[in-house]
């Protein structure tokens, strides 16, 4: 039976423990240094606290540990490594080779991350050959390519992202930020890039596009989808998130966490979930209500047309209806959604651009904004970005997690003992209470089972309780009963699962000569080295001087981009998939506002975009 897990972002303690008690299977987390999100950096003391709660559930708690590390911050990162590993945490997200050597002797599971840029079967078996017992692959694979890299790996987990912000390059091979911004997406720092507006100019510097977010994606939704891409081979479903707040976190965890367990209830001979517990929620999971671009599921069917947000990078909502008609200050919607005081509302105007307003007062279906939109016309679609009712109730207790347990309650020979235990027997418990055995005068039994069962605030919630050796025909006080049961609470131990080896297996396996991709041979800095122990991991593959990463040495007009997207293909130019036959000459230039231009390379061999930066 395959374990599927649902793997939650945790911006910090307080998001990783909603996480857990709205259903994950899993957090990842960033630690103070060194993970993808400089900006949501989390304590050593926080994360040991987040690790105790979640094992309780045998949930796991995964820290990132995924930018490039420089020579000086080898020493550092190599001591939080030895933090983490005694903090409780259960595996580590690495994009560095430097910390390969260090992690194949720790009790840390290695998980390759999404930064090593992994669509290949070739690639995932070399990263197994090292250790890694867990590859999270890119986001722009498709079903039919990840089923075919479980078949051709089948010992390795699989994670997949199912949800929130897609990076329009394939992770880890993004030079954008450092180049234009010198912020590297490969130290944490990207600054966005791919959500600026460009023109798009053709090679006589005819203008194709004036002033539209180009490169800016949609979000991901895969929940519907979740059943396919269990069935390709896929056992942990990722949220992206780790800048997301509470609510998002309680709202996204909750949708997708249901949908697993309705795939199990179909397949229950075929999955299970990967951690234990039942949660009971006190609202209606939606997604559409919170932070989005609106929804893609990517490339998981093969190439869609329409994937991008090119009128804006900011999050559009849930479509609520258009407007109808306006009087004075006030206008009515058409639509059957209802509204509430403060609810956010938006639009795209004529010129492609996002405006937002709030709502002051609500009389049905009539809104009157704090300030009337200047651009806002009759029989424009309106979105809700902010939903007050919605964003109201999620700031309250939301859900309870509570991990099913049986009950015994039988007879020793100078009392009474109850007995408690999981269905797989790794959460285990027992008490005796020394009580006379006295014939009792009346039903002793609905009473056993009613103060036996009380839990209460415990993490347990008793699924079946039974009486052996005729315990109910003898008296005993509620009393003795609400002791017993609370000592054997007290009593309950877990056991601990078998760590598992973390040896690195002996391999032939080394670094294919034209690299994992045509442009890792022209390119050497995507292999992303910057430490002198990461050059001496890839001369060991096989590797003839290794070449520094573009942040230590860049070089003149390098590539900056790798995109499965195409925007020929968005604008409906693509020949090869029945576009138009483009008029412009080739090739194609971004340019941003202040004349920085971009070469398109449309490799359509390899159906991939490169992104050139121009001197």
């Amino acid at each position: 039976m395959r374990k599927l897990e649902l793997l939650a972002p945790a911006k910090n303690l307080e998001c990783g423990m909603a996480a857990i008690e709205h259903g994950a299977d899993a957090v990842y987390i960033g630690a103070s240094r060194f993970g993808a999100r400089a900006a949501a950096g989390n304590s050593v003391s926080d994360i040991h606290l987040l690790c105790e709660y979640a094992h309780q559930f045998a949930a796991k708690v995964y820290v990132t540990v995924n930018t490039i590390i420089y020579d000086s911050e080898l020493e550092a990162t190599f001591h939080l490594v030895d933090e983490l590993a005694d903090a409780g945490v259960d595996a580590l997200l690495v994009q560095d080779m430097s910390l390969i050597e260090k992690l194949s002797g720790s009790r840390l599971a290695i998980h390759a991350s999404t930064q090593t840029d992994n669509r290949s079967a070739e690639k995932v078996a070399w990263l197994q050959s090292l250790g890694c017992s867990r590859v999270v692959l890119a986001r722009e694979l498709s079903l039919s390519e990840i089923s075919a890299i479980h078949q051709a790996v089948p010992d390795v987990e699989l994670e997949v992202f199912v949800h929130g912000a897609l990076c329009v390059s394939y992770s880890g091979l993004c030079y954008a930020s450092q180049y234009c911004f010198n912020r590297s997406a490969n130290r944490g720092e990207c600054a966005q890039f791919c959500r600026l507006k460009f023109d798009l100019q053709d090679a006589d510097g005819k203008e194709i596009v004036h002033q539209r977010h180009l490169l800016s994606l949609k979000d991901l939704c895969q929940i519907d989808h979740l059943e396919e891409l269990a069935a390709a081979g896929a056992s942990s479903f990722k949220i992206e998130g780790r800048l997301k707040d509470v609510a998002y976190v309680k709202n996204v965890v909750s949708a997708y966490s249901e949908r697993l367990n309705q795939i199990i209830e179909k397949h229950p001979n075929e999955y299970c979930r990967a951690s234990r517990g039942e949660v009971s929620y006190a609202f209606t999971p939606n997604l559409a209500k919170t932070f989005n671009r609106g929804f893609t599921s990517y490339f998981l069917q093969g190439r869609q047309p329409d994937i991008a947000s090119f009128d804006t990078p900011k999050a559009l909502g849930e479509y609520v209806g258009h407007v109808k008609e306006f009087r004075g200050n006030s206008f009515n919607v058409a639509g059957t959604a209802s509204f509430a005081n403060g609810d956010g509302l938006c639009f795209i105007n004529d010129e492609h651009e996002l405006e937002g307003f709030r709502v002051n007062k609500v009389e049905g279906n009539r809104l009157y904004p704090f300030k009337m939109p200047e651009h806002l016309r009759p029989g424009v679609a309106l979105y809700r970005n902010n939903d007050e009712a919605f964003e109201k109730i999620l700031s309250g207790k939301t859900a309870e997690r509570k991990i099913l347990v049986k009950m015994i309650f039988g007879l020793t020979d100078d009392g009474f003992s109850l007995k408690i235990s999981t269905e797989d027997g790794k959460i285990q418990g027992e008490s005796n209470v020394q009580f006379e055995h006295q014939q009792a005068q009346k039903p002793q039994r609905d009473n056993i089972l009613r103060q036996l069962s009380k839990l209460g605030d415990t993490l347990y919630r008793c699924s079946e309780l039974k009486i052996e050796q005729g315990a109910d025909a003898f008296f005993i006080p509620s009393s003795i009963l609400s002791d017993l049961r609370r000592k054997c609470v007290e009593s309950i131990q877990m056991k601990k699962d078998e760590p598992e080896s973390r040896q690195i297996k002996p391999s032939a396996m080394t670094i294919p000569q034209e690299g994992w991709q045509p442009e890792y041979k022209q390119y050497p800095y995507l292999y992303n080295i910057v430490n002198v122990k990461a050059r001496d991991f890839y001369e060991l593959q096989g590797m003839e001087k290794p070449l520094e990463a573009f942040e230590v040495r860049p070089v003149k007009d390098p590539l900056i981009m790798q995109c499965r997207y195409c925007i020929r293909y968005s604008l409906g130019y693509c020949v090869r998939h029945g576009g138009k036959q483009p008029t412009w000459r080739e090739p194609l230039y971004l340019q941003l506002p202040d004349g920085r231009r971009f070469r398109l390379q449309f490799k359509c061999d390899e159906c991939q975009m490169n992104i050139y930066a121009e001197s």
